[in-house]
């Protein structure tokens, strides 16, 4: 005879055995793609690595654009971009404010320069003759076009700034005598100046450090195990999705040390950039230029 414990025990063990297992979460990466100027279609060439990138982490991979700094670096300060592709300016601050960590370096010009031009015909012919002018810079956040010509004309105070959309708008402000002095690389300035009058511009002062290119980057929230994964999967991956990712597999991360300390002595001072006229320095630290004799 079957005692009345045992079959009371027998449903029961029925209904555990049949109780569904708690599914896993998944980790959730987003990766930051920063393009400044360059629209959404500069987030298309990511698909593939994103689908690369869940089929070897099994995490749930996210593509999020930033189109201007400010935002970039809200997403950065918020640990909310796990993995960043991005451009030297935002990268130097990344690593030094944020603790992001280079995992690649990125495909791209090397060694560029920013550079300071004019009209040929300018009287100016140092930095300090550019105090109380009109001057152009790059995309806020650009390093050849925004962090190193803030540097260089550190001390200064102009009469105003104005921000161009295009290195190419750049060169057409100066032309037009909007300003006196406009800042882009030196690869952009040899790209464009083509398009203007023979002879039309010069330039006035050239950066003695050149920019290392930017970086992909993992936020230091990660787990390390998934950083790991993350790594090994980007440096086996196929020369079409690295190439379409735009990084480089089997290179040293370039040294970051100057571009830290231009970005760093920037920052504090841009908060003031947009003002008429527009001080390029802290209080207390304003060039003295001497007055010039009649």
């Amino acid at each position: 005879m079957i005692s009345r414990r045992l079959l009371l025990a027998v449903p029961l063990g029925l209904l555990v055995a049949c109780t569904p297992e708690k599914p896993l979460t998944r980790e959730k990466l987003t990766i930051g793609i920063v393009s400044y100027g360059e629209g959404v279609q500069s987030v298309d060439r990511y698909t593939r690595f994103k689908d690369y990138l869940v089929s070897q982490t099994n995490a749930v991979v996210e593509l999020e654009p930033a189109f201007n700094e400010v935002k970039a670096l809200e997403q950065i300060q918020r640990r909310n971009w796990s993995l960043v592709f991005a451009p030297p300016g935002l990268a130097a601050i990344a690593i030094s404010k944020e603790r992001y960590i280079p995992i690649f370096p990125m495909q791209g010009a090397a060694n560029l320069r920013s550079v300071l031009v004019v009209l040929k015909d300018t009287p100016a012919q140092s930095i300090t003759d550019l105090q109380n002018k009109a001057i152009a810079l790059g995309q806020v956040g650009s390093a050849t076009g925004y962090y190193l010509p803030i540097f260089d004309l550190y001390g200064l105070k102009v009469s105003e700034v104005l921000f161009a959309a295009t290195p190419k708008n750049v060169l057409e402000l100066i032309d037009t005598e909007k300003v006196t002095a406009g800042a882009l690389s030196k690869d952009e300035y040899n790209r464009y100046r083509s398009g203007f009058a023979a002879n039309r511009f010069r330039i006035l002062k050239g950066s003695s450090q050149s920019v290392p290119p930017g970086l992909v980057l993992l936020a230091p929230s990660v787990d390390r195990n998934m950083q790991e994964q993350i790594v090994k999967a980007m440096k086996a991956a196929s020369p079409t999705i690295v190439d379409e990712a735009s990084y480089i597999a089997n290179a040293d991360i370039p040294n970051y040390k100057f571009l830290i300390e231009v970005v760093n002595r920037v920052r504090p001072i841009v908060t003031r950039i947009k003002q008429k006229p527009a001080p390029l320095y802290e209080e207390g630290q304003e060039l003295k230029i001497p007055q010039k004799t009649k």
